[in-house]
């Protein structure tokens, strides 16, 4: 069973940088089409970026241009750099395939605020 770690949230002031990481198990990494999600409070959990297994990465317009998706599939980590957070960014993160596993993380909380 794949097992995902998400890791790299927290507390930042508008306009801020974090650099997410997702640690993957139990599959052939190098295989998959992964992707970054996240749930803002009280509202649906959504996909923000997804990274090809040549590491070809699709963004959002929400995220596109701040945030930069990448691979390293000798470690069997993914990563997300956010740049220039806004409040809006504030949400729990989850890494996860592009076609789901049926399994999640347990998430990385980022807050942006002043």
């Amino acid at each position: 069973q794949v097992q995902l770690v998400e890791s790299g949230g927290g507390l930042v002031q508008p306009g801020g940088s974090l650099r997410l990481s997702c640690e993957v198990s139990g599959i052939i990494f190098s295989n998959y089409f992964m992707a970054w999600y996240r749930q803002p409070p009280g509202k649906e959990r959504e996909l923000i970026a997804s990274i090809d297994s040549r590491g070809r990465p699709i963004y959002t317009e929400s995220v596109q241009g701040r945030f930069t998706i990448s691979r390293e599939n000798d470690k069997n980590t993914m990563y997300l750099q956010m740049n220039s957070l806004k409040p809006e960014d504030t949400a729990v993160y989850y890494c996860n395939g592009r076609v789901l596993f049926p399994n999640w993380g347990q998430g990385t909380q980022v807050i942006v605020s002043s």
